[in-house]
């Protein structure tokens, strides 16, 4: 159904690719009645939202608090994606949103780990982050920005080579794209190419979900803990089961966050 050509020259090229109304507006608003139940929930908990820069916040969720979940992960294009770019054996190892609030300022321009091995000597993405938004994108909600073509810059002069020097976000700035989806909208992009959230100058959140996906050779699994009960697991297709990297638990846990990005704390004006 999806050519795997067309991905893999899209998340090759410009590390970026989405596919418009791969679900009705009204699983969206479903999407996004759990996505505030859990911040409700995170917010009370120390360490459940982890900050993102000024107004801008990150929750990691279990994947069952999701009710459309199962429907994500299934979905043709999602398979199609993960199995041309990270292989038969892709393993889903992150659920969560995030959440620009009005307030929340640029962020600088970064990506959201190191560059790995597989990337700087195989020439080869091994992992995506995929995104569905909860509300139809406005220009005042802040949008995503993203640079094109980027995933594979490397520079010197920063920690784990995530946040490029200021001279260099010229090149940054001139390729960027703001991206603009609407409810029901699914896109798949290397979370190294890079991006920045930008200020949301309107009245509104601009609630993002987050699927992380690696390859069997990437270690991004060791940042997250992806929970199951054992009622849920047994509800899951073997399509899903197979391919989460999950810790079986008797009841669910808050979620200890680490993947902390001391880099976003600040604005960058």
């Amino acid at each position: 159904m999806y050519d795997t050509g067309q991905i893999m020259g899209g998340l090759y090229g410009d590390g970026i690719i989405g596919l418009r109304h791969a679900f009705p507006p009204e699983w969206a608003d479903r999407m996004a009645e759990d996505i505030w139940n859990l911040w409700e929930e995170a917010r009370a908990v120390p360490g459940g939202a982890l900050p993102r820069g000024p107004e801008r916040f990150y929750v990691e969720v279990q994947p069952e608090r999701i009710r459309g979940f199962v429907d994500i992960v299934t979905h043709p294009w999602f398979v199609a994606v993960s199995r041309a770019i990270l292989g038969p054996e892709y393993r889903i190892v992150e659920v969560g949103f995030d959440i620009p609030f009005p307030g929340a300022a640029d962020q600088p321009w970064h990506r959201d780990f190191k560059f790995p091995d597989a990337m700087r000597i195989g020439r080869r993405l091994n992992s995506l982050a995929f995104n569905l938004t909860a509300v139809d994108t406005r220009p005042e909600h802040g949008p995503f920005e993203i640079a094109p073509g980027t995933q594979w810059d490397e520079f010197e002069g920063c920690a784990k080579g995530m946040f490029p020097p200021r001279d260099l976000w010229p090149r940054y700035i001139e390729r960027a794209v703001r991206k603009m989806p609407q409810r029901g909208d699914i896109s798949a992009r290397s979370a190294l190419t890079i991006h920045r959230g930008t200020a949301n100058r309107s009245n509104e959140p601009r609630p993002v979900l987050v699927v992380g996906v690696d390859a069997p050779d990437a270690d991004n699994a060791e940042h997250h803990d992806l929970q199951v009960t054992a009622a849920y697991k047994a509800s899951l297709p073997a399509l899903v089961l197979d391919h989460l990297a999950y810790r079986e638990v008797e009841r669910l846990e808050t979620v200890v966050q680490h993947h902390v990005i001391e880099g976003l704390l600040e604005p960058s004006y």
